[in-house]
């Protein structure tokens, strides 16, 4: 049997859920089609889910095609859950990226859409929400081909757009424009395709040409059609079946897989996306992650069951194979992110900015507060970067978000799971420090040295390019110190630019080794991390650094007469502005403003344009702050 493991992703609202549902209704996973309004969908399972009508949590549905199982999995589209829809990506073989034919293309929609073509991922695109009063089609075509990709092939077109009558109308390779039209696209991509087309046309198979480079990232099929009325919703599911790859992997190899998701109720369920081997009962697993500074660790563990998707939502025990989605039971000590099988499969980096704010969480009862700091490890198990850790100002328990919608999420979980009531602290940025300049320092052993540690390390600082992260590197023989030695320095950099001058993190630098030196049993582990420390911290001194604050780019769309109220908002907000233009019944600004002051913004705009404010942020860098830097104890 073969799979198909398709990620449905969206900007918030786009309708992706409610795709979700039509394309199992079609396959008769469902009798009727959920409503997200109604909470009602099959994927949206958590209580606040079904009351919020968003999708928190990425959830996976199994159809069948023909002869192929589609694992179907459905991620969250709101911004405050970026970190579900990157575990998502990791194991998909195909996407289908939904776009309002309302609203277009939004923030949202640009970051998938470039991270998807980052990674390699063959996407479909479908235009939802053809029924709707508003609805576009050619200016959201030339809106699709400027913002996201000019290399996208509409595969119909729409009768009595936005209207309840709208309908689908699909184009076929035996119409001579359409035709014409996938031919100078594919043939752009292809010389061997243009050759034929030139010489041989009536030799041309435009579906496999399509298929090749769709299944290469290079072409974007376009769809339009409605969720809810099921209109040009086959289209997609026959341009699923034709032009999306089907994984390859050797059955017999040695199990290999990636943990992308992991729930715990009564015992830890792994979500294994299986890429080669098979995954039965009883078989002992190696699992590989990245420790805390980037050294790859084994973690072993026995399965003690493995469940299938099978039916909608529902799983059978089996035995997993190459391409299908297991849950796995056993493995206690597993987590997300891990690779099965081999260190080959572990991520190099976040697909996404992690974090940028944080709040403190304490429990509204006192004596909870050792029972919340177990419950927020435990919800740390599912989503690492919520980073549970002791803020030093409050001495209280401190958590990583995106933004405030996860704070209802944290405080939700806490109450429904552990019965753990909850308060926050308001939300804070989360700044980062950038060396100003490079500067290198030297340790060298012996009566002269500035501290008593017995080792000789040399360090060279140098200050990379915004959003590098932090890197380290060795100048010296990887000979000339032991391993623990060598990992000791490494351990120190890691340790010590978790706080710079101002107590932040610092970052876009890279660390040198360049001196090393030792004698025998005398010198420690616990010398060179010290030594390291110090040095660094002379380097920093010397250096200087700039505390930087997230910052996010918008767009505002709001009635003309409110412009001057929005403006103050945003001149409050601290918000650069950087486009401004306005018609006799709209007005538009786009700019940047500080992550911390968006969500204040959201909530202020529908009270001063009765509602009818379109507004989007996307986090877009790190920026030096103007003024007295914030100091963080």
């Amino acid at each position: 049997m073969s799979f198909l493991n398709l990620g449905i992703l969206a900007h918030v609202d786009a309708g992706k859920t409610s795709l979700t549902e039509r394309l199992l209704f079609d396959a008769g996973i469902i009798d009727r089609v959920g409503s997200v309004d109604s909470g009602s969908t099959q994927t949206d399972s958590m209580e606040l889910e079904r009351r919020r009508g968003i999708t928190i949590q990425s959830a996976v549905v199994a159809f069948r095609l023909g002869g192929t199982t589609v694992n179907l999995i459905d991620t969250p589209g709101h911004t405050d859950f970026i970190a579900e829809v990157e575990r998502a990506l990791r194991v998909l073989d195909g996407a289908v990226l939904v776009v309002s034919a309302v609203e277009g293309v939004q923030a949202q929609t640009r970051v998938l859409f470039r991270t998807l073509e980052r990674l390699g991922v063959p996407t479909l695109l479908f235009v939802n929400k053809i029924d709707r009063r508003g609805a576009r089609e050619s200016g959201l075509l030339e809106d699709l081909a400027r913002m996201l990709s000019p290399r996208l092939l509409p595969m119909g077109t729409v009768r009595a757009i936005g209207s309840g009558g709208a309908a689908a109308v699909p184009f076929g390779f035996g119409d001579r424009d359409f035709a014409d039209r996938a031919a100078d696209l594919l043939s752009a991509g292809s010389d061997e395709f243009l050759e034929a087309y030139l010489e041989r046309p009536e030799s041309l198979d435009y579906h496999a040409e399509l298929a090749a480079q769709v299944r290469a990232g290079a072409v974007h099929p376009v769809y339009f059609g409605s969720a809810v009325t099921g209109a040009g919703v086959a289209a997609l599911t026959e341009g699923v079946r034709r032009y999306l790859p089907l994984p390859q992997g050797d059955p017999d190899a040695e199990a290999r897989g990636t943990v992308f998701k992991v729930e715990h109720r009564d015992q830890k369920v792994a979500y294994v996306r299986v890429s080669a081997g098979r995954i039965g009962p009883r078989d002992v697993l190696t699992a590989y992650r990245r420790g805390e500074y980037g050294a790859v660790e084994a973690h072993e563990g026995k399965v003690t069951s493995v469940e299938v998707f099978d039916h909608g939502t529902a799983t059978v025990p089996g035995e997993a194979v190459p391409g299908s989605i297991a849950k796995v039971k056993g493995l206690s000590d597993i987590r997300i992110g891990d690779a099965i099988g081999s260190p080959d499969g572990l991520a190099s980096g976040g697909l996404f900015t992690p974090p940028t704010l944080e709040t403190v969480v304490r429990p509204a009862d006192p004596n909870d507060r050792v029972p919340l700091n177990r419950a927020l490890l435990s919800l740390a198990e599912r989503d690492p970067l919520v980073d549970p850790h002791l803020d030093e100002l409050s001495e209280e328990m401190a958590v990583r978000l995106y933004g405030e919608v996860q704070k209802e999420v944290v405080a939700s979980l806490l109450d429904e799971e552990f019965g753990i009531g909850v308060e926050f602290e308001e939300t804070r940025a989360i700044h980062v420090e950038r060396p100003l300049r490079a500067a290198s320092a030297l340790h060298e052993m012996g009566a002269w040295a500035q501290t008593t540690n017995v080792a000789t390390v040399g360090l060279r600082l140098e200050p990379g390019e915004p959003g590098s992260g932090l890197h380290y590197g060795l100048e010296v023989e990887r000979g000339s110190l032991t391993r623990a030695l060598r990992n000791a320095v490494e351990e120190g950099v890691f340790e010590f630019m978790r706080r710079g001058r101002y107590g932040w993190a610092v970052t876009d630098c890279r660390v040198w080794l360049t001196a090393t030196g030792y004698i025998g049993r005398t010198s420690t582990a616990g010398h060179f991390r010290d030594t390291t420390k110090y040095l660094l911290g002379v380097m920093l001194e010397e250096a200087g650094t700039a505390v930087c604050e997230p910052v996010s780019a918008f767009r505002a769309e709001f009635p003309a007469g409110t412009g001057n109220a929005v403006l103050k908002t945003l001149g409050e907000a601290r918000a650069n502005i950087k486009g401004q233009f306005s018609t006799d019944t709209t007005g538009y600004v786009s700019g940047f403003m500080p992550t911390e002051a968006v969500h204040g913004v959201e909530r202020r705009l529908p009270g001063i344009t009765e509602g009818l404010a379109l507004f989007s942020a996307e986090f877009a860098e790190y920026r030096p702050v103007y003024g007295p830097p914030p100091r963080r104890k």
